[in-house]
Order: C-alpha cells, then structure tokens, then sequence
C-alpha cells in the first residue's frame, strides 16, 4: 500500500496541473462566465469530480489559481524578452515581439491571461481581482528592474514600467481582435524609443 502512495501522488499532481493549465487556457480564450467546470473537465481529460477535488471552492478557487498559473507563464514570456539584450530598449521591443509570435502561433486566441477575466469580473470576484493586481504588478516590476540598471531613476522607471504594460495590453488586445499582429510590432518599434529617450542618472 504504501509503496504505491508515491504513484498516486504523482498521478494526483498530473490531474490537478492538468486541470490548472485547461483553466488558464479557456480563461485567455473566453474568459471567466463562459468557462464552465464541465467545459474545464473536458478539457484537462478529468471529471468533474476530480475539479471538485482538488478545488472545494470550485470555479471560483479554480480560476485564481489558473490566473496565477497564467500570470507566471506571461511573467517568463517578459523575463525571456527582457534577457534578451543588454540595451532597455532592444529588450522592451523584443517582449512585444515575443507575444506577437505567441499570438501568431495559437491562430490569435491565447491573449492576456489576466484581462478578459479581470475585466467581466471586476467588483464581483474578489480574488480573481486581487490576482490580476497582483499580476500586473509584478509584471511592471520586472520591467521596472531592468530600466532601473540601466541608470533610470526608480521613480521614473516605475512609472515607464507601467506604461510599457498598458502598451503591451492594449497592443495585445489590438492584435487579437484583428487577426493581425501589426499592434504589437507597431509597440514594439514604439516603446524602444520611448525607453531608449527617458534620461539617465
């Protein structure tokens, strides 16, 4: 008996990432009220039961988690854009390039994780608004880290940080609408010069 625990543990985690990684996706897609736990169980090939399981909270805890789960994926989409170059600017343009390549790829249906969700639900589930704050703030952050070792001054880059998520978002949400990903190569060439322009301790 206990010599199998280790197996069924690992099974259990599969099934639980499984259902995680099925909710980001349709969340991107459809967002938070057309996504529902069958739709969900369906597509992580478990049952409804198992979602119910690992989340007794169902949709709503689910989707948080999911939420978090997307947010990170985003989160390393920067980090790989932002690693990319030395130079701020070459670096914040390939980020727009790397989510045109990503939307280029799912045929324009995997957008923000965050903010179709955010947006239906804002003012009515508490958490998923925490977690989509919680999101953008950390992506802001992680841009903001790299303007500010290029000699920005913190309070400016926090600030340009911010605009360069709001780019990003309304880029994203552009390129998705029109099937078209001329929005975010566009941002690209512009946010490199709004970054390579802002002074320099």
């Amino acid at each position: 008996m206990a010599a199998t625990a280790p197996r069924d543990r690992a099974i259990d985690a599969g099934t639980r990432r499984r259902i995680i990684q099925a909710t980001s996706l349709l969340l991107q897609q459809q967002g938070y009220e057309s996504t529902s736990v069958k739709r969900i169980a369906t597509a992580a090939h478990a049952s409804p039961s198992s979602v119910y399981h690992f989340f007794p909270g169902g949709k709503q805890e689910l989707a948080v988690e999911a939420m978090r789960h997307g947010a990170r994926e985003f989160g390393e989409l920067l980090a790989r854009g932002l690693a990319s170059a030395a130079d701020p600017a070459e670096a914040t343009a390939a980020c727009a390039l790397l989510l045109a390549e990503d939307l280029r790829r799912s045929e324009w249906t995997d957008g923000c994780p965050v903010a179709v969700t955010a947006l239906e639900t804002i003012g009515r589930v508490p958490g998923l608004q925490e977690a989509a704050t919680r999101a953008l703030t950390d992506w802001r952050d992680l841009i903001m880290v790299k303007l500010t070792r290029s000699g920005i001054d913190p309070a400016a880059a926090r600030s340009l940080a911010g605009t360069v998520i709001a780019t990003l978002e309304g880029a994203e949400l552009l390129t998705r609408v029109t099937a078209d990903d001329t929005p975010l190569r566009d941002a690209a060439v512009h946010l490199a010069q709004l970054v390579a322009a802002a002074p320099r301790s």
